[in-house]
């Protein structure tokens, strides 16, 4: 068997059996990458043919789907890395290359992990260079897609403290593929340590059973935990928050009241959900 079929064989292998283990998966990729050896196209710099590229990004592709459903960021980003070069190759180089691939998906989860992270600086840099990509098209137009548009709009409110907002997206079925479900529970803590500092700011304190429902967590055992992880007191069914903090004035603590005030509206609307 020529190494280009051994190569063709092993993509599809990969593409149609998402459910190998990372070990597996990485055998397979081992597999593929020596193939692109032989062939002398693990990039576009030691190959110029249309067939070869389009095979050297599907093995990336899937290296990097491998690694987010094994939850290896460090590995996922290197994949990310090794696409770039094939995913800005003109149409007339490689006509898939815009549109066709996992490109929009891979991007997304790349934008997904850059806010997963706090990278918000390379997050909105990576945006750019998107529009530049697809001829300068406009934040609304790439909003629209599917991939694109989830951590688009999930920055948008994580920025604005519309947490509601983000837990709706996470929790009522609005995530475009399974892949971009590994990011919830970290997006979980991120948005429970941004409603507790905003509590802090917000009130001296809450009964246990509102901390409960506003930070989405299963039983008061679990409140208490995190209680404790942050330093607060409970007494008497109430969680009480260090006093010392609060110097950002009226205007702060009523904007964190609203925030609470949405998520603990939601978190309402969810309990009468049965």
């Amino acid at each position: 068997m020529s190494a280009e079929n051994q190569l063709s064989k092993i993509i599809s292998q990969l593409k149609s059996s998402p459910n190998l283990s990372y070990s597996e998966s990485s055998a397979l990729l081992s597999q593929a990458k020596l193939a692109l050896l032989k062939l002398n196209a693990l990039t576009p710099a030691t190959t110029s043919d249309p067939a070869l590229l389009a095979l050297a990004r599907d093995t990336y592709e899937a290296g990097a789907l491998a690694s987010i459903r094994a939850k290896n960021p460090e590995s996922f980003t290197r994949y990310v890395s090794q696409l770039q070069p094939f995913y800005e190759l003109p149409p007339n180089v490689l006509p898939a290359a815009g549109a066709g691939g996992e490109r929009k998906k891979i991007t997304g989860l790349y934008l997904l992990l850059l806010l997963t992270q706090g990278r918000y600086a390379e997050f909105h840099s990576e945006l750019e260079s998107l529009s530049a990509r697809d001829g300068g098209a406009s934040n609304e137009h790439i909003e629209s897609d599917k991939y694109l548009g989830y951590p688009i709009r999930l920055e948008r409110w994580l920025m604005e403290g519309s947490y509601d907002r983000v837990w709706k997206a996470m929790k009522k079925g609005e995530v475009p593929c399974e892949e971009f479900g590994v990011f919830s529970d970290i997006l979980t803590y991120q948005i429970r340590s941004e409603i507790a500092s905003s509590s802090e700011r917000a009130y001296p304190s809450l009964p246990l059973s509102s901390t409960k429902s506003l930070l989405f967590l299963d039983s008061e055992g679990a409140v208490v935990d995190f209680a404790r992880s942050r330093g607060w007191t409970i007494k008497d069914g109430h969680i009480y928050f260090p006093t010392e903090a609060d110097e950002e004035g009226e205007q702060g603590q009523e904007a964190s009241k609203v925030v609470i005030e949405n998520t603990l509206g939601y978190a309402r609307q969810l309990e009468t959900i049965v």
